[in-house]
């Protein structure tokens, strides 16, 4: 990256801008998003360790589509354990349906259907198929009616052997937005739709060796840090990540070199840090990837509380060269809002970006769906510094001790992250990140990721120049 001129303060995302150049790429779909940093994902999203984003759900689609999500590390290790097989488990083509008996009612649909993008309940019995419930299936039916009287029995499979393209063609020959996949026995392996089909043939999934989705998990830096690596070690866990908020501390240093003697053959991710010294140290110390990014995050209060943190961009700059220098990696963490600011931030040198609240509006998060006094859809978010999460991560300390650690906090513990009706599911997102960035690519004549890191030049703006970029909903005529 090329910096055009170099200011004698630090930058934000909103503060810069990227020059178009000479480009012999003539398509944003021959442009390569695999990561440089030995994670195996295939485009570089990372869904950030907080409890209300990253769970099993995000985690399933999330790889599905080449990114990589990170299990929070205030989950009991054995969840985590049963987490990371479920996720191991899953078809890396078809989604996981929601399913239930004919006798179960309109109640239990209506509490289950929205934990899925795809909004449709599959009826079984013996785990083969009897028909599919959609919302619009029990509008103005009593919540207790079973669902066996409101089903559609005018069912379509699709065998499980069938490509994505064989998938989509044979449910836009039926008409069909979606449909139950069954193997050799007519048991149900699956779900697809038209545009899942769709996605399957622009993304890759990111697997391991043995051809299963990834999935991260994150440890703190106190208490026996070692034993439960060598835990999550052993449950399959694809890579690790220290996570504090102030990750140039001793207890990282001594964290890191504890879990570095395990000789893990995974990657290990470490952070926060905002400076060069900081990528230093935790690389010495064992990390194969630095986490960048103190108090940008839109649940994070650190600035306001401490003073503490630093703009982003320049954080990711600086941190980005420190790494490379020492032939490893960073992932910028936080203060994305646009996908101008992930193209930004890889410009900038990361190997991948972090997103917490961006995702946690979405059908995949973790929380329950929720409807404020308008009828708009919402889930509720928090920081993992704030009240609410301190509290979850001491749940097995006295109530003494638990009550002095809940007078600090340093993140919000209630937001409402309201649902995109246009994107409300998470590969809504990501379809609209990537081909951002596709085409941030292409105009800076990057054929990849590492190309579009040495090629980019970066221009700095005004606030008047941020403001000139952005589309408008309205006319801007008075009359």
């Amino acid at each position: 990256m090329r910096l055009i001129h170099q200011p004698n303060h630090d930058l934000t995302y909103d503060d810069v801008f990227m020059i178009p150049s000479r480009s012999g790429v003539s398509s944003r779909m021959d442009v390569d998003l695999n990561t440089l940093d030995n994670t195996g994902a295939t485009i570089p999203l990372v869904v950030a360790n907080m409890t209300a984003i990253s769970g099993r759900r995000m985690a399933e689609t999330i790889s599905r589509r080449g990114g990589l999500s990170v299990i929070p590390q205030d989950i009991p290790i054995d969840v985590v354990t049963e987490v990371i097989s479920w996720i191991k488990s899953r078809h890396i083509l078809f989604d996981t349906p929601i399913t239930l008996t004919p006798e179960q009612t309109v109640a239990d649909a209506a509490s289950l259907i929205h934990k899925r993008a795809h909004g449709a309940i599959v009826v079984v019995e013996n785990n083969k198929p009897l028909g599919i419930v959609m919302e619009e299936d029990w509008e103005g039916v009593d919540r207790f009616t079973q669902l066996s009287r409101v089903m559609s029995k005018d069912l379509m499979v699709i065998p499980s052997s069938v490509s994505a393209r064989q998938a989509f063609d044979l449910l836009t020959e039926k008409n069909r937005r979606l449909a139950p996949v069954v193997d050799g026995s007519g048991e149900l392996v699956g779900i697809i739709t038209k545009i899942g089909a769709l996605r399957a043939t622009l993304y890759k999934p990111a697997l391991d060796n043995q051809g299963r989705l990834r999935i991260g998990a994150a440890l703190g830096v106190n208490g026996d840090v070692k034993t439960k690596a060598s835990e999550l070690i052993r449950a399959g866990v694809d890579l690790l990540v220290l996570d504090t908020a102030h990750g140039h501390q001793e207890k990282m240093i001594e964290a890191l070199r504890a879990v570095r003697s395990l000789s893990p053959n995974i990657p290990i991710v470490a952070g926060n840090v905002v400076t060069a010294e900081g990528v230093k140290d935790l690389i010495e110390a064992g990390a194969d990837i630095v986490k960048v990014g103190v108090g940008p995050g839109a649940m994070c209060t650190t600035r306001m509380q401490t003073g503490v943190g630093r703009p982003q961009f320049s954080a990711v700059m600086e941190c980005a060269e420190a790494a490379r220098e020492l032939g490893k990696h960073i992932w910028a963490d936080g203060g994305v809002r646009h996908p101008r600011d992930v193209a930004l931030a890889l410009a900038a040198g990361a190997s991948a970006v972090m997103v917490g609240s961006w995702f946690a509006g979405t059908y995949e998060s973790p929380s329950d769906l929720r409807v404020d006094s308008s009828g708009r859809l919402y889930k509720e978010s928090f920081g993992m510094a704030s009240a609410r999460a301190v509290a979850a991560r001491t749940s097995s300390e006295d109530a003494f001790e638990r009550a002095r650690k809940a007078l600090y906090e340093e993140g919000i513990s209630t937001s409402r992250m309201y649902l995109d009706p246009i994107r409300p599911g998470v590969e809504d997102l990501i379809d609209e990140i990537i081909a951002g960035l596709r085409s941030s690519c292409t105009y800076a004549g990057a054929k990849n990721l590492n190309e579009f890191a040495q090629r980019a030049v970066i221009g700095i703006q005004s606030a008047s120049g941020y403001a000139e970029g952005r589309a408008l909903n309205t006319s801007w005529s008075k009359s």
